[in-house]
């Protein structure tokens, strides 16, 4: 386990993380990145995450519409030449120290989830996940002591 897994993110990298994440996803709905790459293409940041010196940010990103592999990484490309600009559009709106580095990645957790969720729904999974229902003999009628006999609680 490498050092920076075993501790969770600081409520200060949380907070400059979401920030940082207004204000990409301000300037990018705006359409104000000029990479044809990037223009036109609506894309969502799903969540930026800060290094704990607040020098380093990688934005997760999904553009909208299904856009297949070869488009995305079109727009990661795109997006990456832009961190220029996007730096100095995160300078002048989040109050920061030292503006961080940004590097963008594609969010895949929406595919994973969708893949556990049709993984669910398989009837080979699903008749497992189905409980049951009780046996009339398997009713609770109370505590039993430790031999097996029904303990008397009426607090005597």
């Amino acid at each position: 386990m490498s050092r920076r897994d075993s501790k969770p993110p600081t409520q200060r990298q949380l907070r400059v993380g979401e920030e940082v994440r207004h204000a990409l996803a301000w300037t990018l709905e705006r359409g104000e990145i000029r990479d044809p790459d990037v223009q036109g293409i609506p894309i969502t940041v799903t969540e930026v995450r800060i290094s704990p010196d607040l020098r380093n940010a990688t934005a997760f990103i999904v553009p909208l519409g299904g856009r297949s592999d070869s488009d995305l990484e079109r727009v990661l490309k795109g997006l990456n030449r832009a961190v220029p600009y996007l730096r100095k559009v995160i300078a002048n709106n989040v109050q920061l120290r030292n503006v961080p580095r940004l590097n963008f990645i594609a969010d895949t957790s929406f595919d994973e989830a969708s893949h556990i969720d049709s993984l669910l729904r398989d009837p080979l999974v699903a008749r497992d996940l189905v409980r049951p229902e009780a046996a009339p003999d398997d009713v609770f009628d109370g505590p039993t002591s430790d031999d097996g006999r029904q303990e008397d609680n009426d607090g005597a």
